[in-house]
């Protein structure tokens, strides 16, 4: 299977015994980048797919098609294994079933499914959580669809900063009772809490965003967690970097003046520029 040495790259970290930082990638250029600064692997977040399909905030808006469609952009452009934050799957655990299916075939190296409630529920300013059974039912149809048994499939929870960290360690085991191979915890707020995750639980563990106390690598190592996230910086920098140079430019600044743009050698890095020419010559006739 093509994609497949990806996904048992993804698997080797999360067997490991380190923590390592994902790249943060939502496009063909970005996860070029991240592979040549030596990223272990990408992540996909949700909130960078509706920025980089959309323009859109975090609001749920975009769909399954376009986010399979952006992972399959990425898996053509760089073999960089990538976890998708496939959020809640798109819908019930049928929906679940189909993202999974798609996302596969689309080339990511492993996917995370969560217990939000989403859309968010009319009148409802709040987030909110799906029923324990509800959860463990998405888990079940996430793995009933996959048919590569090395795809990642992780079972997040964002309870511990919607309900408490005693509902996300009960939620927790019940999505590692269905057979996932991770489980990925957003607002964990202390080392006691992220502790009480451990000795309850025996899968690696993900961290999705932390407070300054967890971000020793070492001390998270130590905890279980195999993959910390450290936000999503590239495409802010990457939208104050283009907002500036149209300023500029509106403002009358001349293309020759205009300040922090890449090198031709990094341009050429970014875009395979030296194997495209060499693939010219040998099925076009051209000269090298």
């Amino acid at each position: 299977m093509a994609f497949r040495s990806r996904r048992e790259k993804l698997r080797s970290i999360l067997s490991g015994t380190a923590c390592v930082h994902p790249g943060s990638v939502y496009d063909a250029i970005s996860i070029r980048i991240a592979e040549d600064l030596g990223f272990p692997l990408g992540m996909f977040g949700g909130s960078v797919a509706s920025l980089a399909v959309l323009g859109d905030p975090d609001v749920t808006l975009i769909t399954l098609t376009e986010l399979a469609e952006q992972m399959r952009r990425m898996s053509r452009a760089a073999a960089l294994p990538v976890l998708v934050d496939a959020d809640h799957g798109y819908g019930n655990a049928l929906n679940v079933r189909r993202t999974v299916q798609e996302l596969e075939t689309a080339g990511a190296a492993g996917l995370t499914i969560e217990d939000t409630l989403l859309p968010a529920a009319f009148g409802e300013a709040k987030a909110q959580l799906i029923s324990l059974e509800e959860g463990v039912g998405k888990m079940k149809a996430a793995l009933d669809g996959r048919s590569d048994p090395t795809l990642v499939i992780m079972g997040r929870t964002g309870a511990a900063s919607i309900t408490s960290i005693e509902d996300a360690i009960r939620r927790a085991r019940a999505y590692e009772a269905t057979g996932v191979d991770a489980l990925f915890f957003t607002g964990i707020k202390s080392r006691a809490e992220l502790e009480s995750i451990v000795s309850a639980t025996r899968l690696p563990i993900v961290l999705g965003g932390a407070p300054d106390e967890l971000n020793a690598i070492d001390y998270l190592a130590s905890q279980r967690v195999r993959i910390a996230l450290q936000g999503h910086a590239p495409i802010a920098a990457a939208t104050q970097a283009v907002y500036d140079v149209q300023k500029a430019l509106r403002e009358g600044t001349a293309p020759k003046a205009l300040k922090g743009l890449p090198s031709a050698e990094l341009t050429n890095r970014v875009t395979r520029e030296a194997e495209v020419k060499a693939r010219s010559a040998d099925l076009l006739g051209l000269k090298k």
